[in-house]
């Protein structure tokens, strides 16, 4: 069956065609190696490339692995059911088996995460376990302890090399789909979602259904008007403020909030600055989980709009 989806039929299966800063890579290859990969957490922002990186290291190894997404199937009963079937069961490969428990830190602290920690220990002769998250601080310190904790950080250094790696990489994709595509086009969406490996490619997939890839794709990666949304909310325009929020949905969320804090200074009193970057952080952090990102984006301005004095 043919696959769809870019990320998924395009996603490398070896440790050496990941787009990864050289000491990830090392340590990556390190693993491989040797043949056995230790228990883990792969932490860092969406789109970085960890489960990939999971999936890899596993395939060139010669291991069976089965993933567990943990905002999907979060339930203690079906976890324990899944991962008893598969890890009391020997390996038809003869090696060491791994479970890849995907956006683990959706797990619950209180149930779910302690639950884990005793099938860590019942199955560690037979089965590795590898978490991969957003924010390790949510991965409670008893799973911690038991992995060795990776950050996907990217140097300063090493961002420019790596936007051309991936530049390399997409054109190849582009030239293998038939696509045709303007490079300054395909640099300014790498550059405007870099290091969100899988958002950039989506949204080239996305944009590359009429066959090419052109300057019509920037009209709808315009600037994202902040100006207007703050003169809105000095005027407490709830009905503007949403229309806003609509209007700016296909923008990454983590992106707007920045843009947000930066105008901080120029538009709300500093009386209330304090309050406006303690709500920014804290729904930018929420961004991460929920459901519905145009009401958590909603809420926030809501709050600001409520709360804080401006000029």
């Amino acid at each position: 069956m043919e696959t769809f989806l870019w990320v998924e039929k395009y996603r490398p299966n070896d440790i050496d065609a990941c787009i990864l800063p050289s000491d990830l890579k090392n340590t990556f290859s390190e693993f491989v190696k040797d043949k056995h990969i230790p228990n883990l957490i792969l932490s860092g922002g969406s789109g970085v490339g960890k489960t990939t990186v999971a999936k890899a290291m596993i395939e060139q190894i010669g291991s069976t692995y089965i993933m567990i997404n943990g905002s999907e199937e979060s339930g203690i009963d079906v976890l324990r059911t899944k991962i008893k079937n598969f890890a009391s069961t020997v390996s038809l490969e003869g090696g060491r088996k791994y479970i890849i428990l995907d956006e683990s830190d959706y797990l619950n602290p209180q149930s779910t995460q302690p639950a884990l920690r005793g099938f860590m220990e019942e199955f560690h002769k037979n089965c590795g376990f590898i978490f991969t998250c957003n924010y390790k601080n949510r991965i409670i310190p008893p799973l911690q302890s038991r992995c060795s904790v990776v950050d996907f950080i990217i140097p300063k250094k090493q961002k420019p090399k790596l936007a051309q790696d991936f530049f390399a990489s997409v054109t190849d994709i582009l030239k293998k789909e038939n696509i045709e595509y303007d490079k300054k086009v395909v640099l300014e969406l790498i550059t405007k979602y870099f290091p969100d490996w899988r958002r950039i490619l989506n949204e080239l997939q996305r944009y590359s259904a009429s066959g090419r890839i052109d300057a019509g794709l920037l009209v709808n990666l315009q600037e994202v008007q902040i100006h207007d949304l703050m003169v809105s909310l000095k005027k407490k325009e709830f009905t503007k403020v949403r229309e806003w929020v609509v209007q700016n949905l296909d923008n990454d969320p983590m992106r707007i909030y920045r843009l947000i804090y930066d105008s901080l200074y120029d538009t709300v009193d500093s009386s209330t600055i304090p309050h406006a970057v303690v709500c920014i952080g804290d729904y930018c952090y929420k961004s991460s989980f929920v459901a519905d990102q145009e009401i958590n984006l909603l809420a926030c301005l809501t709050e600001l709009m409520a709360q804080c004095k401006f000029k």
